[in-house]
């Protein structure tokens, strides 16, 4: 499974349910990379979304223990029910808030990660992928700037173990 996120130079991810910093090349390549693919996505970030809709050309799995029902979505209640459905799926995508992160991280294997070099404040985090050793950057594209603001898109991949769980996705 796959996620993609824009992070700041502290691995922020957002404040007060949004995002402070946006660059429109970041929302261009989400656009890109998500494709046609499935995403998985919590109910506040969805409301954060244009119209607090489902995004269009995606296949949208709300993960939330509250809603039952939510037009043009799949509601699922927990991560294990958030990964079946995505796995029906040619890909993929965890897309946040930061409780989806953190309850989808361990099924991940590749993060699609916008680096923002600013540092707002922020409320949410996503884990620094720099700092654990289980991970590793494979991919680096070049410093670009809009309005400002420096950023590089950056792709990770968790190392393989050699336990059953990466075995089992090599198959």
């Amino acid at each position: 499974m796959e996620a993609i996120v824009a992070v700041y130079a502290d691995w922020g991810i957002g404040a007060g349910g949004t995002q402070p910093v946006v660059v429109k090349a970041d929302r261009k390549h989400f656009r890109d990379v998500t494709g046609a693919a499935a995403v998985i996505v919590g109910r506040k970030t969805l409301a954060d979304f244009p119209g607090g809709q489902p995004l269009k050309g995606r296949h949208n799995i709300v993960l939330s223990r509250t809603c039952r029902e939510i037009p043009g979505a799949e509601v699922v209640r927990t991560p294990e029910e958030a990964m079946l459905a995505g796995a029906r799926h040619e890909r993929c995508f965890v897309i946040g808030g930061a409780s989806v992160y953190r309850q989808m991280f361990p099924y991940l294997d590749r993060v699609y990660v916008t680096r923002l070099d600013v540092c707002p404040a922020s409320d949410s985090f996503f884990p620094d992928l720099d700092a654990d050793p289980a991970w590793e950057c494979v991919e680096q594209g070049p410093r670009l700037e809009e309005d400002g603001v420096s950023y590089r898109f950056c792709t990770y991949e968790r190392r393989s173990t050699g336990d059953k769980r990466t075995a089992e996705i090599a198959d």
